[in-house]
């Protein structure tokens, strides 16, 4: 399946290097580019993309501003938000995953990761590496966040089992990682995590991980049972 990728940022330059890159995969086909958040917005609903690859930081409209008018337009439902940042964790990437991006990667990623990143947010799967939700619990979830907190009651829809994995998740575990903890096939732990992220009305994974910290179903710095 060919995955369609928009790229988003205002340097010209980073376009032209991640252009020739996506473009040398058989599976990826740069549809279009834009250099500033609205233009961002408005070739994600004309070019039907897949991936967003969104810098944070634009003129006119800023990414996150962007991220969030993609992802609350039913009609672009099925577009994933890929965040590139400067750092590999800077001050809104924790509100870009809240407003629906996917993840997040820095600008100096190594092109097989990119590469590799785009094809997990097309499909839904694994789309934060444990790297980088401890990055994004250390600095973000560690603090009080404002706003009304989610109870715990939240999670009442879920399964033991679904509750279970839900924390695991939250830990960066992908599915092969989750079905090796607890003696699962993959197929079941994705359809575990589909179920939940489904029950829960998240988005993606990364939408997951922010519910599992803010009902306290897991928390920063206490370590998940083995």
């Amino acid at each position: 399946m060919m995955i369609r990728v928009l790229l988003a940022d205002d340097q010209t330059l980073i376009r032209s290097g991640f252009r020739v890159l996506v473009s040398s995969v058989p599976d990826l086909q740069v549809v279009a580019e834009a250099s500033n958040g609205r233009e961002a917005v408005e070739l994600a609903r004309s070019e039907r993309a897949d991936v967003v690859l969104m810098d944070i930081r634009m003129p006119e409209l800023d990414g996150l501003a962007a991220t969030r008018m993609i992802t609350a337009d039913e009609a672009l439902a099925g577009v994933k938000v890929l965040i590139l940042t400067t750092f590999e964790v800077d001050e809104y990437v924790f509100e870009a995953i809240r407003a629906g991006a996917s993840g997040f990667l820095g600008k100096s990623v190594e092109p097989a990761e990119l590469i590799d990143a785009i094809r997990v947010v097309a499909r839904g799967d694994a789309l934060l590496s444990p790297k980088a939700v401890r990055g994004l619990i250390n600095r973000f979830l560690a603090e009080p966040t404002p706003g009304n907190p989610l109870g715990p009651t939240v999670l009442d829809v879920l399964t033991e089992r679904e509750r279970e994995i839900v924390g695991l998740v939250a830990l960066g575990l992908s599915n092969d990682e989750i079905a090796e903890r607890l003696v699962l096939s993959p197929s079941t732990a994705k359809t575990h995590v589909n179920r939940a992220m489904m029950k829960l009305d998240c988005r993606d994974r990364a939408q997951l991980v922010v519910l599992a910290y803010q009902t306290g179903l897991v928390r920063p710095g206490v370590p998940q049972a083995q």
